[in-house]
């Protein structure tokens, strides 16, 4: 799964995280992470236990934007690992995905 490798320079990557941490403090992410749910699997989490997860990658030129970053639970984004949307799926499709249990609320 090698598609689509950019060549991104260290500063475009250090600027983008220092982006990222200023959204992290912003009222939008804050209540995004209020829900309690993870954009992948649908679980519900406590706004502590999500992380901040880029659908684009920084490290694959993603931006530090509020169209391009999703709450995730961590085992999810660690899952993820730096994989585009597509390759996400493709790893999906390759390792069964878990059931999950509808919740009730």
């Amino acid at each position: 799964m090698d598609h689509f490798i950019l060549d991104i320079s260290e500063a475009d990557v250090k600027r983008e995280r220092e982006k990222s941490r200023e959204l992290r403090k912003s009222r939008w992410w804050k209540n995004r992470v209020a829900l309690g749910r993870c954009y992948y699997c649908d679980g519900s989490f406590a706004p502590e236990e999500l992380t901040m997860d880029h659908l684009v990658p920084v490290s694959r030129g993603g931006k530090a934007s509020r169209n391009n970053v999703v709450p995730a639970c961590k085992e999810c984004n660690s899952r993820k690992k730096y994989l585009l949307p597509l390759e996400w799926e493709e790893f999906l499709g390759a390792h069964k995905r878990p059931t999950l249990e509808p919740t009730s609320e």
